[in-house]
């Protein structure tokens, strides 16, 4: 570790040699300005960043605009510094560990892992800010694809192809649920829902004929917005994963209207599966509706006995079935 500090120091003076720029020649000492005047030269102004090596500085032209007032730095624009003291690479790291785990964890992360000095709250602004280019990228692209304007894409055909969608709640801190109402009339919000989607392929099956999925064929998207706005986002995930050449096409979920609805609006034509627990639990909300003489006797739902209390086998649904109909035949249609 000793070792590793010292050849950092040795890093950062020689980065700080290498970013010392030189007064500019006299037919480069005016820029353009945004306002439409010429920003002329000042003088050499240092800065301190953070780099991936520890803590260098670098000197640098300033130009100002007599017309406007507004001072401008090129090389900090060049570099990827303006307007932080961060490099990029010291950026990208704290992304890594703000997205992946508290920020004050995160900040002892880098000092454990890049011997660096960073503080809390740099790592959080840093998260959140390369979060917003990712959403503001995203965006682009569903509205493209909301316009039709996808590109052209290649390849092989996709034998299956899978996309899953759910919703859950997540805590989130007082100021995210203003105005919001509760699950419980008369109490504010705690959660807000964040909608989840995958797309992921299946080319083979296990012994027993079930469905294998593909190793490491999912992909992930999941936001805080309505199901409108989700719908075009997973839209665009599968289009990205090849749903225009999928042999199979099949979309899954359980019974929340909202994610069928998607499913006729940008999936039409798609396989729809609802998967067993909540289909079972249907089967039991209708079934309770059945006079009692013809309510058929199969599993409930459970989510704690797990897959020990549902039978795994069609034959043993079909048995328990088809024991139900001989005790309670149906009556005769008229």
């Amino acid at each position: 570790m000793a070792l590793r500090s010292a050849m950092h120091r040795a890093g950062a003076t020689a980065l700080t040699k290498l970013l010392q720029f030189p007064v500019p020649s006299a037919d480069q000492r005016n820029i353009p300005c945004p306002c439409g005047h010429p920003a002329r030269y000042q003088e050499l102004r240092s800065k301190p960043i953070v780099t991936a090596v520890g803590k260098s500085e670098v000197l640098r032209p300033y130009y100002l605009c007599a017309h406007c007032h507004n001072g401008q730095f090129p090389i900090d624009v060049e570099l990827d510094i303006d307007h932080t003291e961060l490099s990029p690479g010291v950026r990208r790291m704290q992304a890594v560990v703000g997205q992946a785990s508290p920020f004050d964890h995160g900040r002892q992360q880098m000092k454990l892992l890049a011997d660096l000095e960073v503080t809390t709250e740099s790592v959080e602004r840093t998260a959140e800010a390369i979060g917003k280019d990712i959403a503001a990228c995203e965006q682009a692209e569903i509205q493209r694809a909301v316009q039709l304007d996808l590109p052209i894409v290649t390849g092989a055909a996709v034998p299956i192809l899978y996309v899953q969608m759910d919703g859950t709640g997540i805590p989130v801190v007082q100021k995210e649920t203003l105005g919001r109402s509760g699950k419980t009339d008369g109490q504010p919000a705690h959660t807000r829902e964040v909608k989840l989607g995958c797309v992921f392929t299946q080319t083979t099956w296990d012994k027993e004929g079930f469905p294998i999925r593909d190793p490491d064929s999912t992909t992930y998207t999941g936001p805080i917005e309505t199901a409108e706005e989700f719908g075009r986002r997973i839209y665009l995930e599968a289009w990205n994963r090849g749903w225009s050449r999928a042999k199979k096409k099949v979309v899954m979920g359980d019974g929340a209207e909202w994610i069928w609805n998607l499913a006729d609006q940008y999936f039409p034509g798609a396989v729809q599966i609802v998967d067993l627990y909540h289909a079972r639990q249907h089967l039991w909300d209708f079934a309770r509706k059945l006079p009692a003489g013809y309510r058929p006797r199969f599993p409930r739902p459970d989510r704690q006995s797990g897959a020990a209390a549902i039978p795994q086998r069609g034959e043993r649904a079909g048995a328990a079935t088809q024991s139900a109909r001989r005790r309670h035949p149906a009556p005769p249609r008229k």
